[in-house]
């Protein structure tokens, strides 16, 4: 198995790498920061620089992975931002910084790894529930909740985009113990991940376009 990680230099994304690479799957993983790209390549990943906030820096994807089939892509590279309520307006700078990664960072790199993908590839964009907006009961952080409603949208078109070459779904890892997530969160990064690889597994065709969480439920927007 080929294995593409976008935003892999902890967390989440570094818990993929070491779990894809303890499977035995041939893994290239991104990282922004040179002891970021130290772990990775400590995990035995192809680690390539990538800063999916910089226009210039994704432009440059595409050469470096010009010639590889991925069997699985994930794109996980994120921020929450201002844990801020409902009517507490962001500044520019902080709309800027979430929506330039959340949001604008997937649509970079899409188009990158499109040529990238094996036939009947898996690709996912880390989201969250918090993006959901039916069942949504609370207000906080709702710069991030916008964005993920955002990327939730980038998804559906890419798996419309790319409908009988891959398929494409949003992935909630669950509220995870990362640095994003905090210590009080429900899961360790090792479970959350196990249940997303297990639902990369086992997603057909016909589920290209939803969204799911990391233990197999399918979400509603």
């Amino acid at each position: 198995m080929n294995v593409l990680i976008v935003g892999a230099s902890r967390g989440l994304g570094l818990e993929f790498v070491r779990q894809y690479r303890a499977a035995g799957a041939r893994v290239t993983a991104t990282a922004r920061s040179e002891p970021g790209l130290a772990a990775l390549g400590g995990l035995g990943a192809r680690p390539l620089q990538l800063d999916v906030a910089d226009a210039a820096s994704v432009s440059g994807l595409a050469w470096q992975i010009d010639g590889e089939r991925f069997d699985v892509v994930v794109l996980n590279a994120g921020v929450f931002g201002p844990r801020a309520d409902a009517l507490q307006a962001p500044t520019q700078d902080d709309f800027d910084a979430v929506m330039r990664t959340n949001v604008l960072g997937p649509m970079r790199v899409l188009p990158q790894v499109a040529d990238a993908l094996a036939p009947g590839a898996r690709l996912a964009i880390v989201s969250s529930t918090m993006g959901a907006i039916g069942a949504r009961t609370s207000s906080s952080g709702w710069l991030y909740r916008a964005s993920k409603a955002a990327v939730n949208s980038v998804m559906k078109d890419a798996s419309l985009a790319l409908a009988g070459r891959a398929i494409v779904v949003s992935l909630h890892p669950g509220w995870v113990r990362t640095d994003m997530g905090g210590a009080d969160a429900d899961l360790d990064a090792a479970t959350s991940i196990a249940g997303m690889r297990t639902v990369l597994a086992a997603v057909q065709p016909a589920d290209s376009g939803s969204f799911f969480s990391h233990d197999g439920r399918r979400l509603a927007w």
